[in-house]
């Protein structure tokens, strides 16, 4: 499709979480989403598809999803707006502890500069995001649609993965809430959407909604 947005979906660091550069053709301009390490890595493959980074945004705050924002963001060497939902503020500000669990360290990230609010649109260049509130692997996890590609993408953190479903064993998961999350806010999608997991290989929203052993449709 001419002009569809650059999806660049790449696993980092140990846990080997995917990262995502989202660019848009027509500006330029990117997001970066979930930099959860090898910002240096991030920096070059944005400079290799000749994109600008203007965003940092979190699926959610985990380690593996976020541990490398703040080395990121001194290496852009400017400002840009890191997003959040309100949610997760408390366990992102806790990724220096996060880390020393794993016994690695990381540097506190910067404070969120905008907060991801569930029914707003974000726009990258000419790309519009629409947010969801996707609770149950961590209290402010949240989902990225981006609708006007074909087919439709969400970027789902780990909410949803080909086969399975998050983890909700660590601090603020709900198994109830998870499924309550997969349910309204993405079986609600359309069969065809590409679906970009945190970690793993894509799936489809038809595909998790006929055979996903955690979570099936219910009609």
């Amino acid at each position: 499709m001419d002009g569809a947005p650059i999806l660049d979906v790449f696993p980092t660091g140990p846990i080997q979480a995917n990262c995502i550069v989202l660019g848009d053709p027509a500006t330029r301009t990117a997001a970066v989403i979930d930099p959860g390490d090898e910002a240096e890595r991030i920096v070059a493959r944005a400079e290799a598809l000749k994109l600008t980074i203007t965003h940092v945004l979190h699926t959610h705050g985990h380690l593996d999803h976020a541990g490398g924002t703040a080395d990121l963001c001194r290496r852009l060497g400017r400002e840009v707006p890191v997003g959040l939902h309100r949610d997760e503020l408390e366990l992102y500000n806790a990724l220096p502890t996060q880390a020393s669990m794993f016994g690695m360290e990381v540097e506190a990230p910067p404070q969120p500069t905008l907060w991801l609010e569930h029914g707003a649109t974000l726009t990258v260049g000419e790309i519009e995001l629409e947010i969801r509130h996707t609770p149950g692997h961590s209290p402010g996890g949240v989902c990225f649609i981006i609708h006007r590609t074909v087919p439709p993408a969400a970027i789902v953190g780990d909410v949803l993965f080909s086969g399975s479903i998050g983890r909700t064993d660590l601090w603020g998961g709900s198994l109830e809430i998870l499924e309550q999350s997969i349910r309204s806010q993405l079986y609600t999608l359309d069969n065809t959407t590409r679906v970009i997991c945190g970690h793993g290989p894509d799936t489809t929203v038809g595909r998790e909604r006929a055979g996903n052993p955690f979570v099936r449709d219910l009609a």
